[in-house]
């Protein structure tokens, strides 16, 4: 057992892991608030005219803060354990997510303790400010199952998504380095997730929002769109990021063992 944890390879797969595990599990359960990104940053909202569709404007979930960190890490591991790592991690990662919104329906149907769903919740919130929030949502049980009890459509979109997401990017980035070698790491990385979440962008809003809500072909279809620029506007700014990423790893695994691992993973696609 001390052997595997010594061993750099190891660590630095459990490291990638628990981290790629982690922000796709809590961006899910983030996700379940909307907000508006113009607003946020202090704008108007943009409320732009698209394919008949008016009044669009950058409203995204919360998760968005998170997928970026599971985009790095998607093509991370992909560079150093190939696409059986990227994949095995992937159907972890979902099997999980599953899971995680079963216990939530459980939890659901939980009966709620008289004195909690009124009580007063300390928190880093200033005492006016908690009190403004208990008179806004009332009961609290209520607010919990309101925020928590997705519905089946956006779970079940979220987690086909994710996973055609995640096969796309494998086979895009391989294809790429196969065929451009060990440089340009920002096509590779890069490239494959402007395609991937293509397709994220569009399977998630289709299945939750046409299929389970049946909205209109042609606003379901802006939507998309719009949440696909910002997705693709955030893959080309964190390009840096993942150059950084690897100049760590290759630092903390030595030249000769990155070099024998990348080959290894590339041989394996």
């Amino acid at each position: 057992m001390r052997q595997f944890f010594s061993s750099k390879p190891n660590r630095l797969w459990m490291i990638l892991s628990g981290f790629f595990v982690t922000n796709a599990l809590v961006a899910e359960f983030m996700g379940v608030k909307l907000f508006s990104l113009e607003k946020t940053f202090g704008f108007d909202p943009v409320n732009w005219s698209f394919m008949g569709v008016d009044n669009l404007s950058f409203t995204l979930t919360a998760g968005v803060l998170l997928w970026p960190a599971v985009f790095i890490m998607t093509d991370i591991i992909n560079e150093y354990y190939g696409p059986r790592g990227v994949r095995f991690l992937s159907y972890l990662t979902a099997g999980l997510i599953a899971y995680g919104f079963t216990m939530l329906f459980f939890a659901l149907q939980l009966e709620p303790a008289d004195f909690w769903r009124t009580a007063h919740i300390k928190s880093y919130w200033s005492v006016e400010q908690q009190e403004a929030m208990r008179m806004q949502v009332g009961d609290y049980n209520a607010a919990y199952s309101v925020v928590f009890g997705q519905s089946l459509w956006i779970i079940v979109g979220s987690l086909v998504a994710f996973l055609v997401g995640q096969v796309v990017d494998v086979g895009i980035f391989h294809a790429i380095k196969a065929k451009t070698g060990e440089g340009r790491i920002w096509l590779r990385s890069t490239g494959s997730t402007l395609v991937s979440q293509f397709l994220d962008s569009f399977v998630v809003v289709f299945i939750a929002l046409y299929i389970g809500q049946g909205l209109p072909f042609l606003q379901v279809l802006a939507i998309s769109i719009m949440n696909y620029f910002y997705k693709g506007s955030m893959a080309l700014l964190l390009t840096p990021i993942i150059y950084a990423v690897h100049h760590a790893i290759e630092w903390y695994l030595g030249a000769e063992l990155a070099t024998e691992m990348k080959n290894a993973a590339q041989q394996a696609a």
